[in-house]
């Protein structure tokens, strides 16, 4: 027998909804935050995602990345042109096809992500360090223990 999604007015249905509810406007609100903290150029959402997802996966062709990121090759290439332009992005022939073209990471991308990542990291910690006390602090603790549950589901 399949699960049967219990009645919408049961409670702990209710409260788990008001959870979920407010969980994602706190978090819509934290990301809002973080981002604010750190200057990303004058990226495009696309132009941050090939960044993002070389970071994250290495080196990788524009079909590659199309492919990974749900786009048409074409639309790809006018995407990682721009970061090439910017100096983000560099190309070199793949060793194993001289025909593709392998596509990572300046190191001017590099420190800009880490320049980011350090600038968010540095605004999470003086809020957490000014805003909780010890004991929230430890509250804290465990209800990120929490959201790496959920994460995982």
């Amino acid at each position: 027998m399949k699960d049967q999604a219990p009645p919408q007015n049961d409670p702990e249905t209710m409260r788990a909804m008001a959870l979920a509810a407010e969980l994602r406007v706190v978090a819509g609100r934290l990301i809002r935050r973080l981002r604010e903290q750190a200057d990303d150029g004058d990226l495009t959402t696309s132009q941050k995602s090939v960044v993002l997802h070389l970071d994250r996966e290495g080196p990788a062709t524009v079909t590659t990345l199309a492919r990974g990121l749900d786009m048409r090759p074409q639309s790809m290439g006018a995407i990682v042109s721009a970061l090439q332009v910017a100096g983000l992005v560099e190309g070199a022939p793949d060793p194993a096809d001289g025909r593709q073209t392998i596509l990572s990471l300046t190191s001017a991308c590099r420190d800009m992500i880490a320049a980011g990542r350090a600038a968010r990291q540095d605004w999470l910690f003086r809020a957490i360090q000014t805003k909780l006390d010890r004991e929230e602090q430890g509250q804290l603790a465990g209800a990120i223990e929490l959201l790496k549950r959920l994460a995982d589901f």
